[in-house]
């Protein structure tokens, strides 16, 4: 194996790794995927209670690189068995490039029915929730008919293309009353957590700026799959898939949006923008600036909060927190590590199961999705238009 062959095939490891540890979450990514991963393993599933009804879910497509990681993450709970696959492409190949499987490889692996059929995969009896993982353009559909047959929904980010879809889908979700989750898995990490303490607690002053980051290099070592440059099926490219991390953290950070631009090219000539950037004003009159891409190597995530009385850094090479701020402890004359940071949450997948079965909390729900669709959707009409676009 060359040298450009051994890198490459370490960068799909790391990320098909990551993947599967995080649950589904950020793949490849040192600062948001090990601290998921740090997550799972300080939560080991605890022992099935005598006569604990078991939630059966049904694994809807592994079209996203993420599906064999949220099945990984359910086989690991007690209550939960996963008892059938839907696959719109059955006989999807394996990739050495992606370590992806088609339905039938996925489902003898899990020793399930593979159902091709989405109604009939729907009206199974042994089916009571769904983990979406389907083209994202195929999102809506299979999600309101899931609703629909009443089946609890766990589905992968973008929850849609338009906010037209997200719409729907949340009428259908909540006329059948049904569970519902998004899969925001860097919301559950301490450090962002904390970095939602610092702004909504002003330890920074009034925040006037943020800058996240998050990127691999998927595309220019090539290992991603060859799908996920289907400007039909994805919607978009880097930003729409790796930059919904640093897009949702925005908006849950920073607030309400007024108004987006965007810059995206393609370094590697696919049909989907490889690197990409966004400039967001929010309400607060802040700004931020989200970065994302699949050409980049050795990049750390990083995310930096500018306030008029101080400044937050998370990641970069080290992954370490600081903060430099009088309000933060000291004189704010050098940068410190926060003495302590909040609880992490459980994933997004542990939270979406808890809420079934036990009427715990789902963090990110139907409001969320629609606001990160919100977002992409104005970043990818100020793309095609060279505009900065308004929102209403």
């Amino acid at each position: 194996m060359s040298e450009k062959d051994t890198a490459k095939e370490i960068s799909r490891r790391e990320f098909m790794r990551d993947a599967a540890a995080a649950g589904g979450g950020l793949a490849g990514l040192s600062l948001f995927s090990g601290a998921a991963k740090a997550q799972a393993e300080a939560q080991p599933p605890a022992p099935a209670q005598g006569g604990a009804k078991v939630l059966r879910v049904g694994m809807l497509s592994s079209w996203h690189v993420h599906a064999l990681g949220y099945a990984d993450q359910l086989r690991q709970m007690p209550n939960v068995k996963i008892t059938a696959v839907y696959d719109e492409t059955a006989g999807r190949a394996a990739s050495l490039t992606a370590t992806l499987m088609g339905g039938q490889v996925w489902a003898a692996r899990l020793g399930v029915p593979l159902e091709t059929n989405l109604d009939a995969f729907l009206k199974r009896e042994d089916v009571d929730a769904v983990v979406v993982c389907a083209p994202t353009n195929k999102h809506a559909d299979v999600m309101v008919a899931a609703a629909n047959a009443g089946k609890h929904i766990f589905t992968e980010k973008v929850m849609a293309l338009t906010v037209k879809d997200c719409d729907r889908i949340s009428e259908a979700v909540k006329k059948a009353g049904v569970k519902f989750c998004i899969s925001f898995p860097a919301r559950c990490s301490s450090q962002h957590l904390y970095a939602k303490k610092v702004v909504e607690e002003r330890l920074i002053g009034k925040t006037t700026l943020m800058r996240v980051r998050v990127a691999h290099n998927g595309a220019s070592a090539g290992w991603l799959p060859g799908h996920f440059y289907d400007p039909v099926a994805c919607g978009g490219g880097a930003m729409m898939d790796l930059g919904a991390h640093p897009m949702y953290l925005a908006r849950w950070i920073m607030g309400k949006p007024a108004r987006i631009t965007s810059m995206f090219n393609y370094v590697t000539g696919h049909k989907v923008e490889d690197n990409a950037i966004c400039a967001i004003e929010f309400a607060s009159k802040a700004t931020a600036v989200v970065e994302t891409s699949f050409v980049s190597t050795n990049s750390p995530d990083i995310m930096e909060l500018h306030g008029t009385e101080g400044a937050l850094f998370i990641g970069g090479p080290e992954g370490k927190v600081l903060i430099r701020s009088a309000k933060a402890g000291g004189k704010g004359d050098k940068w410190v590590t926060p003495p302590e940071l909040p609880p992490g949450l459980p994933s997004p997948i542990r939270q979406w199961v808890s809420g079934i079965t036990e009427g715990g909390a789902i963090h990110f729900g139907l409001e969320e999705g629609r606001q990160l669709t919100e977002l992409m959707e104005n970043a990818y009409i100020a793309h095609r238009t060279g505009k900065v676009v308004e929102f209403a």
